[in-house]
């Protein structure tokens, strides 16, 4: 049965309605998405500062860990009451030894550096400075790796394949380490039968990510080795950064796909990861 011109116009109209219908459904959709996207980013403070006549303490985080929120809840939740911790313990300290001391109050800043990214990883270098009194301060630098995919922290050995043979990245690491001595008047070489000072072990070093010129991959990782593990005070830190291609093939299946290109910047790179 063919329907009537007033039944055809009927159809038409009502699948009209239903087209613009759909399409303002989709429209919202598109105008809500922002929105979710506001709503999944932390919002909460990215400084923290107290100040005691026994303690002066403080946490800096960078922008990026925003986008993070539930990383950022733990982290700073953490860090503040490990900084309060340290003023109780400067407090005690300072109580205990009686009276008042000619030396200022204890001093302990937190502060992580600019975050480098992936698609699935999130980086950034934690450097932790205390003074608590003796022949000078220490700086001990550590790492932040977060799998934004899982939604958890990862070690630097989580980067790396179940039994894969680290040492020609250990070599690697070692040369660079030398290289870097050669620019410090006086430095120490290291050698892997060295008695004071040693080639380090992967096992004992923080690692981060290094930028690269690939969007959305790393360009390599970069070594944080502190004060003391490869040489005497005076020497300082060495932040060495490695290329991608010496380890490319040793890294987990999960994340080797997150490499790619070159570093930004290879060899020492301390003097541009100390906090400003």
């Amino acid at each position: 049965m063919i329907p009537s011109r007033t039944a055809r116009i009927l159809l038409v109209t009502v699948a009209v309605a239903a087209s613009l219908a759909a399409c303002q459904r989709a429209e919202k959709k598109e105008a809500e998405a922002p929105k979710a996207a506001a709503a999944a980013t932390a919002d909460g403070p990215l400084k923290y500062d107290s100040a005691t006549p026994y303690a002066k303490t403080s946490l800096t985080l960078p922008e990026a860990i925003k986008t993070q929120p539930e990383l950022y809840a733990a982290l700073y939740r953490q860090e503040v009451a490990d900084l309060a911790k340290y003023a109780e313990g400067a407090q005690a300290d300072r109580t205990e030894a009686g009276g008042e001391s000619a030396m200022g109050p204890y001093e302990k800043t937190i502060v992580y550096g600019d975050a480098v990214q992936t698609g699935r990883l999130f980086s950034a270098m934690r450097t932790d400075f205390d003074y608590s009194g003796g022949a000078h301060p220490n700086t001990v630098a550590t790492a932040l790796l977060w799998d934004k995919t899982e939604k958890r922290r990862i070690t630097p050995a989580d980067l790396f394949a179940k039994g894969a043979e680290l040492s020609s990245l250990e070599r690697a690491l070692c040369d660079a380490v030398n290289t870097a001595k050669k620019a410090r008047p006086g430095a120490t070489p290291v050698s892997t039968k060295a008695d004071t000072w040693s080639c380090p072990k992967l096992k004992d070093v923080a690692i981060v990510l290094a930028p690269g010129d690939a969007a959305g991959k790393a360009g390599g990782l970069t070594f944080l080795l502190d004060a003391y593990a490869v040489g005497p005070y005076v020497e300082g830190a060495y932040y060495l950064t490695l290329p991608a291609s010496a380890f490319q093939s040793l890294l987990a299946p999960a994340y080797a796909s997150e490499f790619g290109g070159k570093p930004l910047k290879t060899g020492d790179v301390t003097n541009d990861l100390r906090p400003k």
